[in-house]
């Protein structure tokens, strides 16, 4: 197994232990964002470096490696958004049938005459 196969391999079961977890920790949000951004910026900065790192991971080019990596950070993307969804769901479920509760009372309260 080449390291390249290991690190994907990494990175999706650390995704999907994060998604089973389902953080709700903004420091930790931050703190990707922050090295996400700096690990940009330095490929940017020193653009053989993913020759580099892909030719030690056993990846062909640097290019390819990167296009690995965004399709890792898109999986995470689309389950923070999926995990959002969720929990928006989630609201709007208990809010309407808080809401029912309510006015179902009212209604029996106006019907006993109270």
């Amino acid at each position: 197994m080449s390291a390249i196969q290991l690190l994907l391999i990494s990175a999706f079961l650390f995704l999907t232990l994060y998604y089973f977890v389902r953080l709700r920790n903004r420091i930790a949000d931050v703190l990707l964002l922050v090295t996400l951004a700096a690990g940009a910026v330095l490929l940017i900065l020193f653009p053989d470096w993913t020759n580099v790192l892909a030719q030690k991971l056993g990846v062909g080019r640097g290019a390819d490696l990167l296009f690995y990596l965004c399709i890792v950070l898109f999986c995470f993307v689309i389950m923070k958004l999926y995990s959002r969804i969720r929990n928006l769901e989630q609201q709007l479920t208990d809010i309407i049938r808080k809401q029912s509760i309510d006015d179902a009372k009212k209604g029996s309260d106006l019907f006993n005459g109270k």
